[in-house]
């Protein structure tokens, strides 16, 4: 018998057959997990990524408003953040939970690099939109954020408001490779025993009562707090935030760009390259101390 873990409770839950599967209940509590964390942080952090967007939009950093307005585009990050996170943890989550995890600690990485990679897609749907509208207020702060709607509708219309979906992808994909194969690995690790494990996540009776188990709870003999979670989640955004901000720069050029520009193709290696002859090794890396993934860290398993 296989068994899933709770999202959110860390509790673990029967399933039929062998595989790890994901209840009903569990999902609804992924999904509102996800949003709640995604919203919190997002609305938090939200000045952070006004600073982010500045710095690296081609104007430059006081011509697109400074340190003024800083929460220009906020409402619509406030619209969309919840589904957008949460499109991508009850993805996360179901796929995770109905790929095969096996006893290998070789497998548990590619599961959580698919799981994740199909979460991006998926969310990207929902995230860019806003995204679009929220970086083009950012760096306009005495423009509202339903006259940038209202502006990009009426002159580019719906593909104005995906301009940059590829290249969202494109950042967010690598970013999740790196980003949740590590969260995880931060936390777990595989231990033998007699059939029970003390914060059990799953186990696999065909693999000799193998378990795979958060490495704190394994240490402390219960599942591991939320803020030790949170820790292993901000080592593993800010590493992954620095190895993507070449990526997320060419987004943001992409996203801000004029109509009928080059950069408005959304080519992104166009998009690098222009930054590279113009601004060299600086403008690739700009901003990166201010990246992070709010979802990440937020969440709770």
């Amino acid at each position: 018998m296989g068994w899933a873990r709770s999202a959110g409770t860390g509790t673990a839950d029967p399933c039929s057959g062998q595989q790890p599967c994901m209840e009903p209940r569990e999902s609804w509590a992924a999904l509102a997990a996800g949003g709640v964390a995604g919203v919190c942080v997002d609305l938090i952090l939200f000045p952070l990524d006004t600073v982010k967007t500045r710095l690296q939009s081609p104007q430059g950093f006081r011509k697109a408003g400074g340190f003024r307005g800083i929460y220009a585009g906020v409402p619509s990050t406030a619209i969309g953040s919840f589904p957008n996170a949460a499109a991508f943890f009850i993805t996360y989550e179901n796929v995770k939970s109905v790929l095969p995890h096996g006893s290998s600690s070789y497998l548990s990485p590619a599961t959580h690099m698919v799981a994740a990679s199909l979460g991006e897609v998926v969310a990207c749907l929902i995230r860019v939109p806003s995204e679009v509208v929220k970086q083009r207020a950012q760096v306009s702060p005495s423009s509202s954020t339903l006259r940038i709607l209202s502006h990009t509708l009426y002159h580019e219309g719906i593909q104005g408001l995906y301009r940059g979906y590829k290249s969202t992808v494109l950042r967010e994909i690598p970013f999740s490779l790196v980003q949740f194969p590590l969260w995880e690995s931060l936390k777990a690790v595989n231990a033998s025993g007699n059939g029970y494990c003390p914060g059990t996540v799953r186990v696999s009776p065909a693999a000799g009562a193998q378990c795979e188990q958060d490495l704190w709870s394994w240490k402390q003999g219960h599942v591991v707090d939320s803020w030790q979670s949170a820790v292993c989640g901000a080592f593993a955004g800010g590493f992954a935030a620095a190895v993507t901000t070449p990526l997320d720069v060419a987004k943001t050029r992409i996203m801000l760009a004029k109509a009928g520009s080059s950069n408005a193709r959304g080519n992104v290696l166009a998009a690098l390259g222009g930054i590279w002859r113009t601004q060299g090794l600086s403008g690739e890396v700009q901003q990166c101390p201010f990246l992070n993934n709010p979802e990440l860290n937020s969440a709770q398993r």
